[in-house]
């Protein structure tokens, strides 16, 4: 298994925009808890940082399609480095001037959101061009996935150690900082410089003209929307069961499931269609989700939420195969952001429809939410299976002429449009 992933990092450059992308994606990745202790500090309301963080995340949403189409259209590093600055710039602004005056607090954090490189789409975008076989790319998706939760894990950590050793106006700043070299360091290596995306035909509707993507958005909204409720009922679940230590078990638990899923998905090569498989990978996450339903005690709970995150990055890295594959030619970098942006924004769906549902039924219904947002994801995965089974004028998954239009295509790839 460990042998599979060395061959990944030791392919040239792997490793340093692995590195580079999940360093330059610790703002986005921390942006929530630095905007709230930072407004806390400030003496501002729980609601205002709230309000703040959901303006940076809506935001968010609406970039990163919209960054990813101008990285499709001009490469990475015209996008992604500028856009980078301009969000550091913008996150400055806010950590100056503070939450006074408002409209000028919700437009900093709004640009900061906004701008935001889409960093993750463009790294699943290089892998064709840095992995040479087939099965490569799709355990780096894997292995690309499993970063992610080390990321989220880790970024949180980051800001607190920063708030504890500076300040909050601090860690907004030096997380920051640190997001802006780690863009530099992606933008800068050959890869990202000799990228360019293969012609693309001229629509409004970019990336999202393909009935496969279409298809697969909806089905991870609903997967988004699971994990979001998660969040909230183990909220409700913890100040029952011994308060916010025993919530960040359980939020831990999510984390080291999916990165025991993950680790052990990349390991293997899988023969079959990936869109069988995602099937059975959504029925899976929905079925693990159901035995939060019995609350058992703490230390019970925690390992049935690692249970419950065990196929959640198996998921997501078969999703990114299909993505690639269903990505109308010239579109492939506003693609994965799509995905991004769907799945942001089913964790907030989540997250506000659990809210009212815990008030009402408490934590047992409120877990009975992510059950049912995997079934219904699944239902959509079913109902969409014809659409998603077809290949959209052939699945570019290694080097080829979407990610260097002078090279030859191999016999086995197709040259055709994915549209």
């Amino acid at each position: 298994m460990a042998a599979g992933y060395l061959e990944i990092l030791r392919a040239r450059h792997a490793v340093r925009l692995l590195v580079g992308t999940l360093v330059g994606r610790l703002p986005n990745a921390t942006a929530a808890i630095a905007i709230v202790l930072f407004v806390r500090a400030q003496g501002g309301t729980y609601s205002l940082a709230g309000g703040l963080a959901a303006a940076y995340g809506v935001a968010n949403a609406v970039g990163q399609p919209a960054l990813g189409r101008l990285v499709d259209l001009y490469g990475q590093p015209r996008v992604q480095l500028p856009a980078a600055v301009l969000s550091a710039l913008a996150t400055a602004v806010f950590a100056f001037t503070g939450t006074d005056p408002l409209p000028a607090a919700y437009g900093a954090v709004v640009a900061a959101g906004l701008f935001t490189p889409p960093l993750e789409g463009g790294l699943r975008a290089l892998w064709p061009s840095v992995l040479r076989e087939e099965d490569e790319v799709h355990r780096a998706y894997a292995l690309d996935a499993v970063a992610q939760e080390v990321m989220f894990a880790v970024g949180p950590l980051l800001v607190t150690l920063c708030v504890s050793l500076w300040s909050e106006h601090a860690a907004l700043v030096v997380v920051n900082v640190v997001g802006v070299l780690g863009a530099l360091s992606v933008v800068v290596s050959p890869p990202s410089r000799a990228w360019r995306s293969a012609p693309r035909e001229a629509h409004w509707l970019g990336a999202l003209r393909s009935p496969g993507l279409l298809a697969l958005l909806a089905a991870f909204l609903f997967v988004g929307i699971a994990l979001g409720s998660i969040t909230v009922a183990s909220v409700s679940y913890a100040d029952d069961h011994g308060g916010d230590a025993v919530y960040g078990w359980l939020m831990a638990g999510i984390g080291v499931g999916a990165l025991i899923g993950g680790v052990f998905y990349g390991a293997r090569q899988w023969s079959g269609e990936p869109a069988r498989r995602l099937r059975v990978l959504v029925a899976l996450l929905a079925v693990c989700y159901l035995p939060l339903t019995l609350m058992p005690g703490a230390v019970a709970m925690t390992l049935l939420t690692v249970v419950a995150g065990v196929f959640l990055a198996p998921a997501i890295a078969c999703a990114f195969v299909l993505v690639d594959r269903h990505a109308p030619r010239g579109t492939v970098t506003e693609a994965f952001s799509w995905l991004v942006t769907t799945f942001t924004v089913g964790a907030s769906v989540g997250t506000g429809l659990a809210g009212p549902v815990v008030e009402a039924g408490g934590a047992l219904w409120g877990f009975a939410v992510p059950a049912a947002a995997g079934g219904v994801s699944l239902v959509v995965l079913l109902a969409t299976g014809r659409v998603l089974a077809a290949v959209g004028g052939g699945a570019v998954v290694a080097s080829s002429s979407e990610n260097d239009p002078n090279r030859a295509v191999e016999p086995r790839f197709s040259s055709g449009d994915r549209a």
